[in-house]
This record gives C-alpha cells, sequence and structure tokens, in this order.
C-alpha cells in the first residue's frame, strides 16, 4: 500500500484547467448521444432541454435492463411440441401379469401367502399392514415356525408362469413368437413376463408397418390360478404396461387391463419430453443409477429404498435391485416394513423437484395408449376354439384374453422444454435497449470506464498531495511550527 501511496503522490496533479479541459474534449467525442449537444449549445433553453432528453433516456434504458435482468433471472422457459415422422420406429417393451398371481394348489397348501406377499411388495408401494386381517395371527405363527422359507422361490414357483398353456398364440408383425420371447420380472403381481425388455429383444428392428405389431392370446385358465378378494384382488384377467426397454416396468397406477372374453385393442404413440436442468427445470443430468443403464423416476426410488434399507437392516428385499443377502420373512416384518415406515414419514426417499432425492429425468420416452374393448371370440369363433383347444365354450370365455399393441402411425412426438432467454439473447436485448435509448455499444460503455477511472486516479493523488497541507493546517500556530521543525530535522 506505501509502494502505491509513493508512486501516485510523484505523479504530477493536473491543473484545474486540464481537468475541465478533459471533460469538454469527453463530452464533445463520447460516443453517447445526446451528451455533446448539452456542451456545444450556447443557448441555456437548448442545454435544459437536451439535459432533460439524456436524464429521460439514461432512466428509460436503467429501467428496460432492470425489467430484462429481473425477467431473466426468474429463469422463464417455453415449451415446444414437434411431430417427427419417420420410416421405422423402435417398438416398446411390454411386461404381462396375470391378475390372479398363485396357483390354486399351491395357495391351498400356504393360505398364508397372500399376506406374506402383502408384506414383501410394500418395498414398491407403501400400504398399511393391518393387524386386523384375518390371517395376522397365522402369519406371525407361519414367520416364526418357517423362519428359512424362501418367498422368493416360492412365488418364483407357484405363481403365474408363461408357456405353451397359458400363452396360446404370438404374433409379431406375421412372424411367430413364443415363452422364449419373454423375461421373467417381479412386480408387485408377483411373475410377470417382458416381451421385448434388455437383452431379450427379438423386436430389435425397428417398426416400419403401422396398424400392425404384437398380438398374444392368453389363458388366464381361473381354475389352475387365484387370489385373495380379501386383499382387493377381485378380477380375472391380464393387466399389462407398455414402457421403454431396459426401463423399470411400473404396473401399479400405469397398468392396463384386459378382462377374459374380451379383446383388447391398443394403438400407442411414441411421446418424448426434454426437461431443462435446474434452475430452468426440475432435473438433474449428474445423476446415475447403480443397478438400470438409463435414470428413471422408479428406478431412482428403488435404489434409495435399497439403500436406506440394506443400511438399517443389513439384508437387501429381492424386488429391490442392489447385490447383498435377501431379506428373509422375518426381516421383512421385523425390520425392513418398519424402515419402510420410516423412510415415508421423514421423507427420505422424495421425487420431482431438483433437491429431492430423485429429481424428474433430463429425458423420457411415454407410449399413451387408446384402447378399445369387443367381445371375444364371436359365436362361431368360439366353436372353433372349442374344438381346437379341446375345451368346452364356457371356459373360453371365462379364461381367454385377447391382446393387440400396434402404433397408431409413424411418427413421435417430442415435447422439450427450452430456455425462453439465453445468455446471447439477454446482451443482445440489453445492447439493443442501449442503442434505442442513447445510442450506446460496447465501446460507449469502454469510454466511460475510461472517464470515471481517470477522474478517480486524479482524486486519489489530490488526496495524496493535500492531505498532509490540511492536516498542517488544522494545528495551532505553536504545534504548526514544532511539527515543521520536527520535519526539518528528519
Amino acid at each position: 500500500m506505501e509502494k502505491i501511496k509513493l508512486c501516485l503522490s510523484k505523479k504530477p496533479l493536473p491543473s484545474p484547467t486540464d481537468r475541465k479541459k478533459f471533460d469538454h474534449d469527453f463530452a464533445i467525442s463520447t460516443s453517447f448521444h445526446g451528451v455533446h449537444n448539452i456542451v456545444r449549445n450556447q443557448s441555456r433553453i437548448r442545454k435544459l432541454i437536451w439535459l432533460v432528453v439524456v436524464l429521460g433516456s439514461v432512466s428509460l434504458v436503467v429501467w428496460q435492463i432492470y425489467s430484462r435482468l429481473v425477467n431473466y433471472f426468474t429463469w422463464p422457459t417455453t415449451t415446444s411440441i414437434e411431430v417427427q415422422y419417420v420410416e421405422k420406429i423402435d417398438f416398446p417393451a411390454v411386461t404381462f401379469c396375470n391378475l390372479n398371481r398363485f396357483q390354486t394348489e399351491a395357495a391351498a397348501k400356504f393360505g398364508i401367502i397372500f399376506f406374506l406377499w402383502n408384506i414383501v411388495y410394500k418395498v414398491l408401494h407403501l400400504q398399511e399392514i393391518r393387524s386386523n386381517y384375518t390371517g395376522f395371527k397365522d402369519a406371525i405363527d407361519f414367520l416364526t415356525s418357517h423362519q428359512n422359507f424362501s418367498i422368493t422361490e416360492f412365488v418364483k414357483k407357484n405363481g403365474f408362469y408363461l408357456n405353451s398353456s397359458t400363452l396360446l398364440e404370438c404374433d409379431f408383425f406375421g412372424k411367430p413368437c413364443g415363452p422364449q420371447d419373454f423375461a421373467h420380472v417381479f412386480t408387485e403381481y408377483g411373475n410377470c413376463f417382458t416381451f421385448n425388455h434388455g437383452e431379450n429383444i427379438q423386436a430389435k428392428e425397428k417398426v416400419s408397418v403401422s396398424g400392425r405389431g404384437l398380438s398374444l392370446l392368453f389363458n388366464v385358465n381361473q381354475e389352475e390360478f387365484t387370489d385373495d378378494p380379501a386383499l382387493g384382488f377381485v378380477d380375472a384377467g391380464i393387466i399389462f404396461v407398455i414402457h421403454l426397454p431396459k426401463k423399470v416396468p411400473q404396473i401399479d397406477g400405469l397398468g392396463l387391463s384386459s378382462p377374459v372374453g374380451m379383446h383388447a385393442r391398443v394403438t400407442i404413440r411414441q411421446v418424448k419430453t426434454v426437461h431443462q436442468e435446474y434452475p430452468w427445470g426440475e432435473c438433474n443430468p449428474n445423476i446415475k443409477l447403480q443397478n438400470f443403464s438409463s435414470y428413471s423416476t422408479s428406478g431412482c426410488l428403488k435404489e434409495c429404498k435399497a439403500q436406506h434399507i440394506q443400511k438399517q437392516c443389513g439384508c437387501l428385499p429381492f424386488l429391490l435391485p442392489g447385490n447383498g443377502i435377501e431379506c428373509d420373512l422375518q426381516k421383512f416384518y421385523n425390520c425392513v416394513s418398519p424402515t419402510l415406515d420410516l423412510i415415508e414419514d421423514k421423507g427420505l426417499c422424495t421425487m420431482g423437484t431438483h433437491n429431492s432425492s430423485c429429481p424428474v429425468p433430463c429425458e423420457e420416452t411415454e407410449y399413451p395408449a387408446s384402447i378399445s374393448y369387443s367381445t371375444f371370440p364371436s359365436q362361431k369363433a368360439l366353436k372353433y376354439l372349442s374344438k381346437k383347444l379341446n375345451q368346452s365354450q364356457e371356459y373360453i370365455r371365462e379364461n381367454l384374453v385377447n391382446i393387440e399393441i400396434n402404433y397408431s402411425d409413424l411418427n413421435y412426438k417430442i415435447t422439450q422444454q427450452q430456455k425462453a432467454v439465453s445468455v446471447s439473447e439477454l446482451l443482445a436485448d440489453v445492447g439493443g435497449q442501449l442503442g434505442l435509448f442513447c445510442g450506446a455499444s460496447m465501446i460507449t460503455i469502454i469510454e466511460i470506464i475510461e472517464y470515471i477511472f481517470t477522474n478517480f486516479y486524479w482524486i486519489c493523488i489530490l488526496f495524496l498531495l493535500k492531505i498532509p497541507d490540511i492536516t498542517l493546517g488544522t494545528l495551532p500556530p505553536q504545534d504548526r511550527l514544532g511539527k515543521r521543525n520536527h520535519v526539518e530535522e528528519c
């Protein structure tokens, strides 16, 4: 600091005439419009008019720039919708489940399985386990006496299965398909099966014809598969959900149902949605999932629950992703279920906003569907199927489900959230306001900065040279004389 003072004190202080000339030269040469008219005009009235015009223009440009900045920092967005027509389009994955989840014979031996499964799939959808349920005491006794019972193996072995007796027909764009083209997956409906899932992709080639697609004929076999009406499972048929391949199927809330004795015709469209990252939107592009190749909110919630449960209970429910020791039923009831209640009460796994555990994905693909039904089969087809399958007509009506899924058209819709104002647009807008009201540009701003800096520089020199004299001038005469003598001695 002392060096700076020493350097400035050596600089000559410009005379008042030089400073006045510098101000006059700046006023008549600056590119800031209107200032030179104030200086050059001899008439005081004209000077006053131009002063009012310049000050008014400056006030307007300050107000306009302020409003532009306020608008920019509200992070506004716009939404654009675009329809892209293509020659070929990817076919989605479809997951199918039987509304009757368990085999009748196994459920008769282990009637408690319905209540136990209710405990297990609580990890997917939080619900209260009712202590007044008729099988509650039996469930406690079963957990005590069957500590090594594996519900995973039980459901996989005694739940719904897919073979030639349950999948009677399968056709994909005129090519036959079968149970080998489906991948097994656990959901709240137990055993479910996904067509075109992950690596098991027969439909890898793109669809090039609209109006045709996947056609399936299921036999739900109500005599062989059953469920507990007390828990709300009172329907018969197939429930299915259409989703992106390699994405976690989310049946609850998104599933489409097709009852027995019906032909369901489903037409779909592909809709891609692009969200902006914070602060314009709510997505976070830096979040990656450990167990899924692509980010989704449902997959993120599963991983979040899995982490908390593994930390609290030292095991991992088989319905959740990750590597760890599988939780047995005792752990499910004593630890996993209370931990899930804790997660819900404290909001440990939240979704939606950018600062939640699982914000919205930056890109997602959905398949909105429209579905129509017709009675299946017709009277003539009923006789044909009855003879072909060697079953009664009543059996055909009560057990067969026909589902057909196809694209309505070869196009997809992109809904994109975009920044309403980019940085370049903000600069262009501010520059436009400066040019409109003041005829100013970036060069004008540099001129003003140079003018202010030069005057500040002169003020610093003035204070360094004049302050010591001012200080001496405030001392009494005798003190001033002593101070002077002291300076001379030094």
